[in-house]
């Protein structure tokens, strides 16, 4: 987290006392819950710090019910109650070499009544091959965090570095740390904007992910749980699919569908011998690696760092920088996944819930097999977000 000012001095998250309070607001009506006591507005300089937001969209209740009409398979469990307003956040996070660097989210309000509160929820997207379709830059009724805030939650989509306002910058590509950062940085500079314009939430947390996203979210969680950042105890449950948590397990099975689709490449590769090859033919498995993952024409960079610990068969790096499966959550965690997965391997989530079962994470974490037919990678996109708002149902409040 960034440093905090106040009257010209510089505080630590730990030193923080009451700076700002904001003018309270009528409690909920028609029923609602009782009003939450406002917080401190706290002002963060570096990572986490707001830089702007700008109106976006403005989406009616009409057209989201339409959007959801249109939808197909992916939308059927939606049920929109709420129009919502898109905004275009900015805010600082780091980079893979930790540097600061400004990034950008799509923030999606609730159109609700006066002084009502909303649980926050962060949907993290999967990769993206292209920048036109990060949040801040494809912002229409369909997308999957605007249809969930039409619900009844504020829904942070954050755009990642290297996409939007960062576009050109290295997307850090499966790095736990930056992962982390920019949703939970993302997280510090969104509560104070909506404290400066009076949103108010419900202090309940969320997060929301597949493929990628899944990864980001799994990220965000493990560093929220291991600070003593003020998110921590809001988070009440994360709902993940398809995520490549164990990043070896992951690119070990990108790598043999490599030497199953190409020749020359799958007879110079053997496992575990990946480190002697020479430097040309790394930087074409590596360029492979890059196609399998990003696809042809893509305009977006690929910090490779990832791939580079991997093709080094170094797996105490990727341990280091990138693995996210092996601790134990303190709140509930639903793992997603395909066994016909092909692109992230559904083992990925198996070796996870297993190493967070024998650190005694119990009944907090669990892992539900998608029963599409076949259960691959985006065959399965539908039924996780019908199980994660079914399961996102059983825990929030002020919908």
């Amino acid at each position: 987290m960034g440093q905090l000012h106040t009257a010209g001095n510089t505080l630590t998250w730990s030193r923080v006392f009451v700076m700002a309070w904001v003018a309270l607001v009528s409690a909920c009506g028609g029923g609602g819950s009782p009003a939450v006591p406002e917080e401190p507005i706290v002002a963060t300089v570096g990572p986490g710090e707001f830089k702007s937001a700008t109106l976006a969209r403005e989406f009616s209740l009409d057209a989201l019910a339409a959007a959801v009409r249109d939808g197909g398979e992916a939308w059927k469990f939606v049920n929109p109650k709420y129009a919502v307003t898109s905004y275009r956040l900015e805010y600082l996070t780091v980079d893979g070499k930790g540097q600061q660097v400004l990034a950008s989210a799509l923030v999606n309000v609730p159109n609700k009544g006066n002084g009502a509160s909303s649980p926050v929820l962060s949907y993290q997207h999967g990769t993206m091959t292209m920048d036109a379709e990060a949040p801040t830059n494809r912002i229409v009724a369909t997308e999957a965090s605007v249809l969930l805030a039409s619900t009844g939650y504020i829904v942070l989509a954050p755009d990642y570095v290297g996409y939007g306002a960062s576009k050109g910058q290295p997307h850090p590509y499966l790095l736990a740390a930056p992962s982390a950062s920019v949703v939970n940085d993302l997280l510090t500079a969104a509560k104070y904007w909506r404290q400066t314009r009076g949103i108010r939430d419900n202090r309940q947390l969320f997060l929301v992910g597949y493929s990628e996203g899944a990864y980001v979210s799994m990220a965000a969680a493990r560093a929220l749980e291991a600070t003593a950042n003020p998110f921590n105890q809001q988070l009440a449950l994360s709902v993940l699919g398809g995520g490549p948590y164990h990043v070896g397990v992951t690119l070990d099975e990108l790598l043999k569908k490599i030497r199953s689709e190409n020749a020359l490449l799958g007879a110079l590769i053997n496992p575990g011998l990946l480190r002697y090859l020479g430097s040309s033919v790394q930087a074409s498995v590596r360029n492979e690696l890059v196609r399998q993952l990003l696809g042809p024409g893509s305009d977006v960079v690929l910090d490779a760092t990832v791939l580079d610990n991997f093709l080094a068969d170094d797996a105490a790096a990727l341990e280091r920088q990138s693995n996210v499966h092996d601790w134990k959550p303190s709140r509930p965690l639903r793992l997603f996944h395909g066994k016909d997965d092909q692109l992230v391997a559904y083992r990925s989530s198996l070796v996870t819930s297993q190493a967070m079962q024998s650190r005694g994470a119990g009944g907090l974490v669990s892992l539900t097999d998608c029963a599409a037919q076949p259960p691959s990678h985006l065959g399965c996109v539908p039924g996780f977000f019908g199980f994660a708002v079914a399961e996102l149902q059983t825990v929030a409040k002020d919908l």
